[in-house]
């Protein structure tokens, strides 16, 4: 059966709670999601305010404090929000884009090349341990042992190495600090589950943002050779083609709304995994917004759905929230979004500010 590139919108939307906002529990809405990319320290609540209906700001950073919730680097060796629980057994399976990051990175690679890796675990987990500490700092402390590699180096090895969460206050909404990491297992009180399989991560991803191929979900994870993973799961699932001829799989169960559904507009907060997680993207992107994306400056934008594809950015500021399109509003689209923007700037605590429309 093929499916069409709008019907794979819709099917990716409904699971991402993207066509109708749900009433769960935060916790459980980040699993199922398998996490939000979460690299800077706040604009990722806004990603959960899209999906979720009554939550608050404050009702999600209370998470991060009970330890919850953690930021840690993940998929695609970027920093990811998910679970506790899902944090001990996601972060074994990406060690190797990790590895990779870390010996081909253009900065720190060369540096820590030929450095005995487990003595630098080692090394680093009482200081990790003892309390949260920055880069820096970790990185002056490894650097008394080995005072030939630059510290900063030393201390991205230990971060690509050890599973390293992001302490808080850093991600609380409402507060700052440095970014300042322990390990995993202290800050968690448990050991990192090392029998997870990748045939679980592949199921988790199909049913956050299938129908997908191969592909995909090596896009989205950062793993290579995931194709002997689907195979051996190709008992377990659907199968379908794209309009390009592209194999993708489901789970049987899955939400598949159809090409009709309707899709409100949504505003996507700057790293949305809704348009990070497939090697094609397609089925959300637009020509418009690719072509915006490429003269743009190094600060990303938040981005308008409207009918479930990209229609324009979006930024708020101290003054406004202002809504500019790829290509022009209608007036039914200018009132869908205003709607939006009140939403998020209630839940934003930014009620007294404009909602602008601009070229």
């Amino acid at each position: 059966m093929i499916l069409s590139r709008r019907a794979l919108n819709r099917a990716t939307l409904a699971r991402q709670f993207l066509l109708e906002r749900v009433r769960k529990p935060v916790v459980e809405t980040v699993e199922h999601l398998v996490g939000l990319q979460a690299q800077t320290p706040h604009t990722w609540y806004h990603g959960l305010a899209a999906r979720l209906d009554g939550i608050r700001p404050e009702e999600v950073a209370a998470l991060l404090v009970d330890r919850r919730l953690v930021r840690i680097a993940l998929m695609r060796s970027t920093i990811h929000l998910v679970s506790a629980d899902d944090c001990r057994w996601l972060r074994p399976l990406v060690q190797p884009v990790l590895d990779r990051d870390l010996f081909h990175n253009s900065l720190h690679g060369k540096p820590v090349q030929g450095l005995d890796m487990d003595e630098l675990v080692a090394a680093a987990r009482p200081i990790l341990e003892e309390r949260p500490r920055t880069a820096k700092e970790l990185g002056a402390l490894l650097a008394e042992r080995w005072p030939d590699r630059a510290p900063a180096s030393l201390a991205y090895a230990a971060r690509n190495r050890m599973a390293l969460v992001q302490v808080p206050p850093r991600g609380v909404w409402g507060s700052s600090g440095p970014i300042a990491h322990t390990t995993a297992e202290h800050w968690l009180g448990e050991p990192l589950d090392a029998g997870a399989t990748l045939d679980r991560m592949v199921l988790r991803y199909l049913a956050a943002f299938g129908p997908a191929s191969v592909m995909d979900v090596q896009a989205w994870s950062g793993l290579t050779r995931l194709k002997e993973v689907v195979e051996r799961l190709r008992p377990r699932l659907v199968t379908f083609r794209s309009e390009d001829g592209r194999e993708l799989f489901d789970l049987p169960d899955a939400p598949r709304p159809g090409e009709d559904a309707p899709a409100p507009a949504r505003l996507l907060y700057d790293f949305d995994n809704l348009l990070l997680s497939h090697a094609d993207r397609s089925r959300f992107v637009t020509e418009e917004h690719l072509a915006a994306a490429k003269g743009r400056p190094n600060l990303v934008p938040g981005t308008i759905l409207l009918d479930g594809v990209t229609a324009g950015e979006w930024n708020l500021t101290d003054k406004a929230l202002t809504l500019r399109p790829h290509t022009s509003f209608t007036g039914e689209d200018e009132e869908a979004l205003t709607a939006e923007a009140h939403r998020l700037l209630d839940f934003a605590g930014a009620t007294g500010r404009d909602i602008r429309f601009g070229d």
